[in-house]
Parts: C-alpha cells; structure tokens; sequence
C-alpha cells in the first residue's frame, strides 16, 4: 500500500508537468499563429489565434486546482514542494504569454486592411522566430530539468532585446518620415514590445528551471539590452 502510495504521488506530480507541456505547446502555437496574421493580414486566423488563448488560460486554471489539492492531500516538503511552487510560476509566465500573443493577434485584427512595405515585417519576423526558439529550449530544459540549457536561454534574452532596439528605430524613422505611417507603425510597435515581453518571460521560466535543479537563483545578474526608453528621452528632452 506505502508503494502504491508513492508512485500515485509521483504520477501527480508528472500530471502537473504534462500540462506545463500542453500549456508551452499551445503558447508556441498561438505565438506563430499570431505573427502569421499580421504578416498576411488575415483577420479569421487572427481570431482563431484570440480565441485560443482561452484554452491555455483553463489550462493554467485546472493547474493551479490540482496543485492546490496536491499540497493539502501531500503536504510536500524540499524538493516536492519546490517543483510544485516552480510550476505554478512557470504556468504563470506561460498564461502571460498566452496574453501577449493573443494582443499581437489584435494588431493583426486592427491593421487587417491596411497595406504596408514587406520590410517593416521583416525585423518583427525574425524576433518571433528567435522568441519562438527560445520558447521551445526553455520548455524542452524544463522536461529534461536541464539548468545550463535554460541558462543559455536566460543569456540569449539580450538579442531580443538587441532586435526590439533595432525594429523600434526603424518604425519610429517611418513615422518621422511619412505621418501617414503612425497608425500601422504604432501596431507593428505595440506588437514588437509584445514579443520583447514574451522574451522576459521566456527569461523568468529559465531562472525558475535552474532554481529547481539547483535550489537557488543564478548568481550572474540579469541580460537587458533593452535601450528604447533612454531614446524616447533624448527625443521628448531634444538632447
């Protein structure tokens, strides 16, 4: 019976982990999903994109129940309890990052008839293609509880960062050039911080994945290159 005991805690602890899985899966889904609706101005793959995120939000909610259940039926300690706090919080992050793809997918919804330059999508693609690669590395550490996989994530968030830097110049010269180009450049903005945020919480998922292997936060500090707002001030201050 003690046998049995254990390994149905086990499988309850597993089920925890399959649905951060099913959650990592679907964001990475709806996150592609998003920007091929705004690079083709597609309104019905933008709304089925919206409309998805619901899942990965009762995903997240069923998560959260069943921990709840496992803590008070348990009563884990060490090293049980710290993997059920961590996937709390990295099913947090995921849910967040539900969110933001699903507000890119409301970009693509706005601009749907507006026509624009290929290039100006094209920073904005390469940026969801390393965001999205990232996505999938720090998921595949967290099943494999890989701490160096995830660290190399956690130190990889600067290129988004870098990118973010690179495609908010350029969108911002559009606009300066041609007022005309605010409105569909203050989109393509809006959904470049988006992703720049999915990068950050793609970051808070690998220090949550190192935390768990290791017991403690990574010593080295935290990589941002994020730069735009010391350039909105020398702009709105004409230094």
């Amino acid at each position: 019976m003690a046998g049995h005991t254990v390994t149905a805690y086990d499988l309850e602890l597993t089920q925890l982990d399959l649905k951060v899985a099913e959650m990592g899966g679907l964001a990475e889904q709806l996150l592609g999903r998003a920007f091929e609706a705004l690079e083709r101005r597609d309104p019905a793959r933008a709304a089925a994109a919206v409309a998805q995120d619901a899942i990965i939000d009762q995903i997240e909610h069923e998560l959260q129940e069943e921990a709840l259940l496992l803590v008070a039926r348990r009563q884990p300690v060490a090293n049980d309890l710290r993997h059920i706090m961590t996937v709390l919080k990295i099913s947090g992050d995921l849910e967040r990052i539900g969110d933001l793809a699903k507000n890119i997918a409301k970009r693509a919804l706005a601009i749907a008839n507006e026509t624009h330059p290929k290039p100006l999508l094209t920073g904005l693609k390469h940026m969801t293609e390393h965001a999205l690669g990232q996505l999938k590395d720090v998921l595949d550490a967290f099943a494999t509880r890989d701490a160096e996989k995830a660290m190399q994530v956690w130190r990889a968030d600067e290129s988004i960062d870098a990118m973010y830097n690179s495609i908010f110049r350029e969108l911002l010269t559009y606009m300066m050039e041609d007022p005309r180009n605010i409105g569909l450049c203050t989109h393509l903005l809006f959904g470049a911080k988006n992703i720049e945020r999915i990068g950050d919480h793609t970051t808070n998922i690998a220090e949550n994945i190192y935390y768990l292997v290791h017991g403690a936060t990574p010593l080295e500090a935290r990589p941002k290159a994020d730069d735009t707002n010391s350039l909105l001030f020398k702009l709105n201050t004409g230094s």
